[in-house]
């Protein structure tokens, strides 16, 4: 059981360490990937990306042959002079994160925020 334990703490850290982790395309200023869900329901591709505090009209959302990238900016609380930080776990700044899809033309059915999170529809485009 306590390695069972140990193993799931670790698992938690990894995907914690993965949304900090900085984009490997150079960027002109630190650039943070949000993490991601992708779900294949029938034809379509569902997508869930975690934007805490990022407005609807902020957000980004390019569909291209090579895949979705979406950017936003994320920022930071408005916090009063005496305000002393304990734990900042949420990252702010520019958020954009890359999602690969198969070869194909695409088209956005939903787009829509809420909860923190963008969630997108895509099916891929017949002509």
């Amino acid at each position: 059981m306590w390695a069972d334990a140990c193993a799931m703490v670790e698992e938690a850290e990894r995907m914690h360490r993965r949304f900090f982790d900085l984009l490997a395309t150079p960027a002109t200023t630190p650039t943070w990937e949000p993490p991601v869900n992708v779900f294949i329901v029938g034809p379509e591709i569902h997508i869930a990306v975690a934007l805490p505090g990022v407005e609807p009209g902020d957000v980004t959302v390019c569909l291209a042959a090579a895949g979705l990238q979406i950017d936003a900016p994320v920022a930071p609380p408005a916090l009063t002079p005496q305000a002393r930080v304990v734990r900042l776990e949420i990252p702010y700044g520019r958020v954009r994160r890359q999602i690969a899809l198969p070869p194909g033309h695409y088209e956005l059915l939903e787009r829509r925020l809420a909860n923190g999170c963008l969630f997108l529809r895509i099916a891929e485009a017949h002509p």
